[in-house]
């Protein structure tokens, strides 16, 4: 998937920010908190993300919501 500018109607142009969520908002969606997802990056193991800066960290929706459905499990003994 690419990003770019998005043009509304009337030549306005959205910015790129509005398609990728902060730690925060992350945190709030998924109820983890913001120091759990930093060790979920540092780990490999929690929704792919997009480091813009050295510390400047992004996500984008589906691949958060991807992630989410990926957990669901039946049972705690499942991988």
């Amino acid at each position: 998937m690419k990003y770019a500018l998005i043009t509304r109607p009337g030549g306005n142009h959205m910015d790129v920010k509005h398609l990728l969520l902060t730690p925060r908002e992350v945190s709030e969606w998924t109820g983890l908190s913001m120091g759990a997802l930093a060790q979920l990056r540092y780990k490999g193991l929690g929704p792919s993300f997009i480091k813009l800066t050295p510390k400047t960290v992004r996500y984008i929706p589906e691949q958060v919501e991807a992630w989410i459905e990926e957990s669901v499990r039946t049972q705690t003994g499942q991988q």
